[in-house]
This record gives C-alpha cells, structure tokens and sequence, in this order.
C-alpha cells in the first residue's frame, strides 16, 4: 500500500455546466454519496462566497451551485479559478456547531418505527438506541426550507422510501429515507418514514438566522421518550 496516496476525493474532477443565465453547476458526484467529498463541497463553498463575482454558493450532495453576480461573460476565468481552488488544497470544512435534538419516539407520530424495526430485523428499543447513538452531519439544506438532509445514519437502519408519499408529514416529523436521515421543517408531502416527533422548530421565516442547522452543523438526536 502507498502511504504517499492521496485520499480518493482529491482525484475527483468536477464537472461544470451552465444553470440558467448567472448559474453554474459544478457536479463531484461519483455514484454514491462521499462524506469525504462533501466536506471538500462545503470548504470550496466558503471560499467561493468571498469571490467578488460570486452572488450565492449553495451546497448540495456532492455538487455545488454557484450563482454569478453578473452576466456570463467572466465565465471561463471564473470555472478556471474554482478549479484551481479545488485541486490546489486538502481544503478541510471548518467545523460546524453541536445541535441536539430531543425526540418522543413511536407513538402515533412516530407511527413507521415498528415497521422499520421489522424492516431492520431488530428490536424498536434496538432501533431507536442505533438512531440516537449517531452523530450525522448536515450534507445541504433543500426540498424545502430548512430541510436538512444528514448523512451518518448506522446503515442497518436504511430503508428504501415509501412507494406512495403521505400527502402530510407534520411539522417536526422525525425520519428515514433511504441511507438518509432528516426532519420536517414544515407540513409537507414526504415519501420518507417518520419514527418520531421533536419540538425543534427548524424554520423560522422571522428569524434572523430562519434555519436552525446550517451545511456541515453535527448533529445528535436524545430520547425524550418512547411511546408503545
């Protein structure tokens, strides 16, 4: 084994394409989702924001959208200084605040716990141990306002989404999704699978920071209580 080897992220190259007329897309996905890679997603992020042609850098998974403050024109230079950022550092995510998160498990609220217990052939109690135990981290904020997708989730504890979204989830929901975690921001349509409820209020339009986590934030889910 050569210990001189980078890490395999830093041999990703990303790739460029246009969004619309100021934006720029620039996609390091290589199939699955790479904590290693996101967190180089979020560092180039706070870098790009300090660019003068640079409106918004917005994180996603695995990829970055950057919206330019005018007219395409400077486009080339530009994706060549973001590439050049890219490949020139390790360029590690500063670290992100600590959130905890109480949780009332099960329950009506909480009414797929069960089945994702079976799902996982383990016990509610084991399942509800396995999600409070982990610390996930916030990939990116989307679908909705204030909607964190976490990544972390004990991969026993993965389940495929619902083939038919509920037409509500309430705000607060608690929930699984594939290899993700999450937590309603608001009331919505979810295909996701709800294990519990928080009274954490995620969003909050009147705020002067309306998100309560942001990219890179950890994580931790305590138990407030398990309901039958």
């Amino acid at each position: 084994m050569n210990m001189l080897a980078q890490p395999p992220s830093r041999a990703v190259t990303p790739r460029l394409s246009p969004a619309g007329s100021r934006g720029l897309l620039m996609d390091m996905a290589q199939g699955a989702f790479d904590a290693d890679l996101q967190d180089r997603v979020l560092a180039l992020a706070a870098i790009a924001r300090q660019h003068p042609a640079i409106e918004q850098a917005v994180p996603g998974m695995n990829n970055l959208l950057l919206v330019q403050r005018a007219a395409a024109g400077e486009r080339p230079a530009l994706e060549a200084w973001l590439l050049e950022q890219w490949a020139a550092r390790e360029q590690p995510a500063a670290p992100g605040r600590e959130i905890e998160i109480a949780v009332v498990y099960g329950g009506e609220a909480g009414e797929d716990l069960r089945a994702l217990a079976e799902h996982a052939g383990m016990s509610v109690a084991e399942v509800v141990r396995l999600h409070s135990a982990a610390t996930y981290r916030v990939a990116c904020l989307g679908a909705m306002p204030g909607f964190p997708y976490l990544s972390g989730l004990d991969p026993r504890l993965a389940m495929p989404r619902r083939a038919v979204p509920r037409m509500r989830l309430e705000q607060g929901a608690v929930i699984i999704g594939g290899p993700q975690a999450g937590v309603m921001p608001c009331a919505a349509p979810s295909g996701w699978h709800v294990i519990g409820q928080t009274r954490c209020r995620l969003f909050d339009p009147q705020a002067a920071q309306p998100t309560l986590l942001l990219p890179g934030d950890r994580v931790r889910f305590t138990v407030l209580e398990l309901l039958p």
